[in-house]
């Protein structure tokens, strides 16, 4: 992928502790939510009670997930007060806070991580993918989930090159992704890789009013269009799968 700057982790915690304190960075409706999970089973495979880390995990809305399908789930997230969210809300579930670029488990310790909408906050994800490949055992998997940048919305809205570009609402380090250069990422550190691409999860929130209007639109666009069958490249979101040999 080349050179790239590194993430400015400051404004990533600066960022995500202020939405904790009105607890409203839980974009996704709850049946949005439901399908990253169905997912996530899907493309890994996982049985039940599998270890499984939920790295940028927030408030714990899709650790929660996980744990009620009977996964042994912990999230860890770099915002503090974000993790004490998570604690208060699911006081059974362990929570830590840490960064993903270096993470608080053990090389080998964990079955499946799902990366909640984590790599498009890395201008360069590598070091993402190789603590990934550390600390999933051989034949541990992996599932990502992040905007898509060749679909129309993300682009015009997300992507810094669009005169229609908003910075309400993301991080300086954040971007939509390109689904080849993910999977290239993660296929560099040794895993096998697949790519998938979902269309209809509707959101319930966006920061930006002017766009937060227009969200009935975006949804029923998203859940129509985008989810017939040529428009899959198109689609909002990539799911990067992966398995460690």
């Amino acid at each position: 992928m080349g050179a790239a700057a590194s993430q400015d982790k400051a404004k990533e915690i600066a960022f995500f502790d202020a939405h904790a304190a009105a607890d409203d960075y839980d974009v996704f409706l709850p049946r949005a939510k439901a399908r990253i999970v169905d997912a996530f089973a899907r493309m890994t495979g996982l049985a039940r009670r599998a270890r499984v880390a939920d790295i940028g995990c927030g408030s714990g809305a899709f650790t929660g997930l996980l744990a009620e399908r009977g996964y042994d789930a912990r999230g860890l997230d770099i915002s503090p007060k974000l993790i004490a969210l998570a604690r208060r809300k699911f006081p059974a579930i362990d929570f830590q806070e840490g960064d993903a670029e270096n993470l608080p488990f053990a090389s080998g310790s964990l079955d499946g991580v799902l990366l909640s909408g984590l790599v498009h906050h890395f201008p360069d994800p590598r070091r993402l993918a190789a603590e990934v490949y550390r600390v999933l055992k051989p034949g541990g998997r992996f599932m990502a989930f992040d905007p898509n940048r060749a679909n129309p919305f993300m682009w015009l809205y997300r992507d810094r090159t669009s005169p229609f570009y908003s910075r309400v609402g993301v991080t300086e380090n954040e971007r939509p992704v390109r689904a080849g250069e993910v999977a290239q990422a993660f296929r560099n550190e040794g895993f096998r890789v697949q790519t998938e691409y979902l269309a209809g999860l509707p959101y319930r929130y966006v920061a930006s009013q002017r766009t937060r209007a227009l969200l009935p639109v975006y949804n029923v666009v998203d859940a129509v269009v985008f989810n017939l069958p040529f428009m899959a490249p198109l689609r909002p979101f990539v799911l990067t799968g992966g398995e460690k040999p």
